[in-house]
């Protein structure tokens, strides 16, 4: 293979250009089960094909590591080489193995042909003047004797005939037919010409045989000026431009042991992480269960963000080999840091503890939020996983920069699909190809955020529009109070016309009514405006619909802690209902609803500050019950119970003025009182519920100021 390379890139030196797309086709011809001699007469051994899953994991002897060889020289003879371009369109198989051996070099994989229209494609390579001759056919209507080493221009026409007949790539992403490129915009100076070959059939069977076309000679034409169009003369000023940038890999590429390094972090000691009083919280559910940890500290003993990721992590990693899990297992990850100016650090250190080798079925999804943590006592760091009990996830991780969505260099991914339920990571504005915020404030960010979240659904054969049960959209305080009721309305207005669109296409609406929380915080990754986070619904029978959920009228309803029902309660919330299989909640507790919640008054009007604090507390203990009995409520008017919950989270305010330690002691209470009363909860040592300190909360964009807000998240097994 190295020869072979070497020859290639002195070939394509001739040509004026270092031609990656024609190594990367005689490659492929090259690759199959024979003994190869280059075209020098000297023989070359390329690997086989040993893994052959989907997921690629480093494998000795593997065709994927004389890449991954050939790469390394190439980084060490060029060091200012920072990125592979590919040519995948549609083959995850493909682009998997990329993303791998540039992961491993720390490079980036470019892929900005992915999920684009094949046709337009094949079209556009033949309007910018490249010629490719076929060199190997493997598909229905593909017969070797008449198709091999014939243009793939010429066989345009045809290839989208049997498209249309048997579903065929047009670009041949499916192993359909293999090409060489004679010509190009990047040949500068000379074209490739054969003079000679042979055609070796494979294979002779009658349905669809395979053949390739094995080149005996060839030598090398200069072009003609005068033969450009002016759209390959563009291309081809723009070569020339270029060229300074032209280098050339010598010698032959030595195998050396890829380097390792220690991944897992630092051990903590036990005694350490609790002397740094770190706290847990754990949802009962038996299938799907969030674990949540926190570090509560002041301010001042705070050890920095490094060291309170390191501690959180290692916390949960702990708990997770606890209940006999790994990251693997991990569905979601909700990343909550005090300083997005230090996302570097955090993404060093996170990095340490969740890797491709931890998580061979895929890294979990991620959102990443600044909050005001230090304000309210929390440490640096806090992080909330959603665990599944087995390893039946569906992953999709797009590492490659491209123009279909934004990449996830980092090791989270796009979107998570487990049991009939897609957790999406935060999107963000950004423009994929670019991987910059997009321009004009937060309802153009916002607007792009949805179509990137499309983009992503779209993979899963489902749409935002359609198929949505929660969004939670997060915006950040550099967003004008002014301008906040634009990001709602210019939602609302993207989900109609997108839904109207899948309608048109004969889609079928699969959640009527997603339900919508909108979270004031003080900064997102890339001082992004705004970063939005659909859950969504996928059935594995792609016809179902939710269809109207009836409530149990016929149960009675239990008044605890003397609460009754009151019609005021229904707008207290908002809920999305998959009959027998999903429920989720937001439930707002604004200023006016505490008011109607604690009617009864404490009598006497007194000054006294601490009295004054008491009659606050007092209020809000009254509002924390008042929360669990409508949810528990609501559980059971639609026959759920609080052993089905995924996740359950207390949004508060920062001023709120209610210390985090009596809170959170006030709805610990509450749940323990419940559970003596109805025994529908059951509780344990450590609570189900976690506590998270926002700048505001609230069902729109423009009333972000609850003084309580819920999200519920339930799932039967």
């Amino acid at each position: 293979m190295i020869q072979w390379m070497s020859l290639i890139a002195t070939c394509t030196k001739l040509l004026g250009t270092k031609l990656l797309s024609a190594m990367q086709n005689a490659w492929e011809y090259h690759c199959s089960d024979e003994e190869y001699k280059d075209l020098q007469g000297k023989p070359f051994k390329l690997g086989f094909l040993w893994h052959q899953k989907l997921g690629y994991r480093m494998t000795p002897g593997d065709e994927v590591e004389d890449m991954f060889i050939l790469l390394n020289e190439v980084k060490r003879q060029i060091p200012s080489v920072t990125a592979v371009s590919s040519g995948a369109i549609a083959s995850d198989y493909q682009r998997l193995r990329v993303e791998s051996v540039c992961s491993r070099l720390g490079l980036v994989s470019l892929a900005y042909l992915w999920k684009q229209d094949q046709s337009l494609l094949l079209q556009e390579m033949m309007t910018n003047g490249i010629v490719a001759i076929t060199v190997k056919v493997a598909a229905m209507g593909l017969d070797p004797r008449k198709h091999l080493g014939k243009d793939i221009g010429f066989l345009k026409s045809y290839l989208h005939k049997l498209k249309e007949l048997y579903g065929i790539n047009v670009c041949g992403e499916g192993g359909e037919y293999e090409t060489l490129t004679l010509d190009c915009p990047l040949f500068l100076n000379c074209r490739i010409v054969l003079d000679g070959f042979k055609i070796v059939m494979h294979s002779s069977e009658a349905v669809a045989p395979v053949g390739i076309l094995h080149p005996l000679a060839f030598h090398l034409e200069n072009k003609a000026e005068s033969c450009s169009s002016s759209g390959i003369d563009k291309t081809s000023e723009i070569c020339k431009e270029k060229v300074g940038f032209v280098f050339e890999v010598q010698g032959d590429c030595l195998r050396r042991p890829e380097a390792t390094c220690q991944s897992a972090a630092e051990v903590t000691k036990l005694d350490e992480v609790a002397e740094r009083r770190l706290h847990i919280s754990r949802t009962k559910n038996h299938n799907t269960f969030s674990i949540c940890c926190w570090l509560q500290d002041s301010c001042e003993t705070s050890a920095g963000l490094h060291e309170d990721l390191e501690a959180v992590l290692r916390k949960i990693e702990l708990k997770l080999v606890g209940y006999g899990f790994g990251w693997e297992n991990v569905v979601y990850i909700h990343l909550y840091i005090a300083d997005m100016n230090k996302f570097s650090i955090v993404n060093e250190t996170y990095v340490r503890y969740i890797t491709q080798e931890k998580c061979p079925f895929g890294v979990p999804s991620r959102s990443t939020i600044e909050l005001p943590l230090l304000q309210v006592g929390f440490g640096s760091a806090y992080i909330e996983v959603l665990v599944a009990n087995d390893q039946s996830k569906r992953v999709l991780h797009v590492q490659s920069i491209s123009c279909w969505a934004p990449s996830c260099i980092g090791p989270y991914s796009q979107a998570t699909l487990y049991k009939e339920i897609l957790h999406m990571a935060g999107q963000l504005g950004l423009d994929p190809p670019t991987m910059t915020l997009c321009s004009g404030g937060a309802t153009a960010e916002l607007e792009k955020a949805l179509e990137n979240s499309e983009a992503v659904a779209t993979c899963f054969n489902c749409s935002i529009s359609t198929s949505a049960l929660l969004f939670v959209v997060y915006c950040s305080t550099y967003v004008p109070s002014s301008e906040r009721h634009r990001i709602q309305d210019k939602q609302d207005t993207f989900l109609k016309q997108m839904r109207l669109f899948q309608l048109d296409k004969g889609s079928i609406v699969k959640v009527p009514d997603p339900i919508f929380l909108y979270v004031l915080v003080p900064d997102l990754p890339k001082r992004a405006l705004v970063e939005i986070k659909p859950i969504l619904y996928v059935p594995e029978d792609a016809d179902v619909t939710t269809g109207t959920v009836q409530e149990l009228s016929c149960v009675r309803m239990p008044s605890y802690w003397g609460f009754q029902h009151a019609h005021w309660h229904d707008s207290c919330f908002q809920k999305c209902v998959v009959h027998g299989k999903i429920f989720a909640v937001i439930l707002c507790i604004t200023s006016e609803d505490v008011l109607k919640i604690c009617s009864e008054s404490l009598g006497g009007d007194q000054d006294n500050r601490d009295y004054q604090n008491s009659f606050h507390e007092e209020q809000m203990e009254r509002v924390s019950r008042f929360c669990i009995y409508l949810l528990d409520k609501l559980y059971m008017q639609n026959n759920f119970s609080w052993d089905d919950t995924q996740n359950l989270r207390f949004y508060f305010p920062t001023s709120l003025g209610v210390p985090v330690e009596a809170l959170s002691l006030m709805l610990t209470n509450a749940f323990n009182e419940l559970a003596e009363m109805g025994q529908r909860v059951k509780i344990g040592e450590e609570p189900i519920f976690n506590l998270v300190p926002v700048l505001g909360a609230g069902r729109s964009a423009t009333s972000m100021d609850d003084i309580i807000t819920c999200e519920l998240f339930a799932q039967k097994a």
